[in-house]
């Protein structure tokens, strides 16, 4: 497992200019990533690829679609694999990952007008593809994901006497607990540990407070998954997702996002330790 005392270390204590960031999560694509081992740039990657996602599903709507930088593809590869893959020929799967290929073949072979539907299907392929990346920290984050999101949907779903199962994605035991289980915890109190605490976010009137509610859930998996992880790329992934976060709540509310960017550095400035043998 390689080893980034300097890269970690190195990471910029970022600050704030005229309340925007100075660094982003762009921008360690363009500086650091370069210096990641083979193996772990693909591990960065399934963080990267949720914009991917995104701007696929534009494109096929739109070709002319502007899309989020922040992904991997550029709009001209990606337009490009999906004519390629719309006229029945192979995308090469060490350039282009699988499931999204997958995903586009089954957008152009179903007649569906519930863009909803696509977004799920798409959602579900991502999450299987990353939960078997083969790193025990980067699938337990998406299954986490997968879990805590699937839970808060059948919550609400339940609320207005919707159909749960039809918005479960995944195949994990959990998401099949939530598509068959009339109790009141669906049958998760003791397999998911943090199911209360989603029990009572999903009360909260409040769409912002809840929100809140949510990434502090994150967060706190986040310090407890990554607690050994010093060095490694764990520590860098965890990086990643800490700045999206603050990235998003300095765009929406600028004091909270500010006390929240501040309490991610101090954080980090706490974990990190630089060995005697590398000062």
């Amino acid at each position: 497992m390689s080893k980034y005392y300097y890269l970690i270390s190195g990471l910029p204590e970022l600050t704030l200019e005229d309340s925007k960031l100075s660094y982003t999560v762009a921008d360690f694509r363009t500086e650091f990533y370069p210096d990641l081992s083979t193996a772990d740039k693909k591990l960065i990657d399934l963080f990267y690829l949720k914009f991917d996602n995104q701007n696929v599903l534009r494109l096929l709507k739109d070709k002319d679609a502007v899309i989020d930088e922040r992904g991997i593809f550029s709009a001209q590869e990606l337009i490009e694999s999906i004519s390629i893959l719309k006229d029945g020929r192979e995308v090469d799967s060490k350039r282009f990952p699988s499931y999204l290929s997958s995903f586009i073949l089954y957008y152009f072979s179903e007649i569906n007008e519930d863009q909803f539907l696509y977004e799920d299907y798409l959602s579900t392929l991502y999450y299987e593809f990353s939960m078997n990346c083969g790193n025990d920290f980067v699938a337990s984050w998406f299954e986490f994901n997968l879990t805590m999101n699937n839970i808060l949907v059948a919550l609400t779903a339940r609320k207005y006497k919707e159909d749960v199962a039809r918005y479960i994605v995944g195949q994990t035991n959990v998401c099949e607990a939530l598509r068959t289980s009339g109790a009141r915890d669906f049958g998760l109190t003791g397999e998911v540990d943090y199911i209360d605490s989603l029990m009572k976010i999903s009360e909260l009137a409040d769409l912002v407070d809840r929100e809140k509610k949510i990434d502090a859930l994150k967060w706190a998996w986040m310090e407890d998954a990554v607690f050994f992880n010093y060095f490694t790329i764990e520590r860098i992934f965890v990086f990643l997702l800490r700045l999206e976060i603050v990235e998003r709540w300095i765009s929406m509310d600028k004091e909270k996002g500010k006390q929240l960017f501040r309490s991610m550095i101090d954080s980090l400035k706490n974990d990190v330790q630089i060995p005697s043998e590398f000062r």
